[in-house]
């Protein structure tokens, strides 16, 4: 998917949003927001894999999504909401901006350019979310799990084989399609058994593996 920094370069659309602007570090596990938190600012990923997750009133988790760098978290705070509606935890060492809610706002007020290209980039993450839905509905475990590979190696763009991310456990993989994690080891299995995936201090995808979700 197309981020904003791709439109603009890194820099130049940070310094579109004038103050209310803080860079930190993150660590694994530890919740950059908590579902529940006040939802007041919202967050640009410069570096790193962030998840991003609901907990039901049970305690039941699922994955909603994972995004990297020039993906954005917590916008939802540009729309109303005051309380964060899941948790973003790190699943890799991660440099976050955070932007203070009224400073976007402004920006995207002053800003048509920058506007439109927000709002193209969130359009663009809504049709994924649907395309997700989708998948969860009509496809079977071993697709979706294929499937979710595919778009965290950031399948299409330059670059064979494809690195995911340094770790990623098989617990993840489960909540993101809404499988076991059984289910998930028996089919990672059988995808390095065929050449589709590789272990190599990270996790490799081919893109070969496209050829699970195309079939019938």
């Amino acid at each position: 998917m197309k981020t904003i920094a791709d439109h603009f370069g890194e820099q130049n659309i940070l310094s579109r949003i004038r103050g209310g602007k803080s860079a930190a570090k993150y660590t694994p596990k530890k919740p950059i927001f908590r579902q529940g938190d006040p939802a007041d600012s919202l967050y640009y990923i410069e570096k790193g894999k962030v998840k991003l997750g609901v907990v039901s009133k049970r305690g039941k988790e699922a994955v909603v999504a994972i995004l990297g760098p020039g993906d954005f978290i917590g916008e939802g705070c540009l729309a109303g909401q005051t309380r964060h509606m899941g948790s973003a935890t790190p699943l890799t060492e991660c440099t976050l901006v955070r932007l203070e809610k009224e400073a976007t706002v402004r920006a995207l007020r002053s800003d048509p350019e920058f506007a439109e290209v927000f709002l193209a980039y969130l359009l663009i993450r809504n049709i994924r979310i649907q395309e997700d839905l989708v998948d969860q509905l009509f496809n079977s475990s071993e697709k979706r799990l294929a499937r979710v590979l595919l778009l965290l190696a950031n399948y299409g763009q330059a670059g064979s084989p494809h690195v995911v991310i340094e770790k990623i456990s098989q617990e993840t993989l489960a909540e993101m399609i809404g499988t076991t994690r059984s289910r998930v080891s028996h089919f990672m299995n059988k995808f390095r058994k065929m050449g589709f995936i590789k272990y190599n201090g990270g996790l490799e995808v081919h893109g070969s593996l496209l050829s699970v979700v195309l079939h019938d």
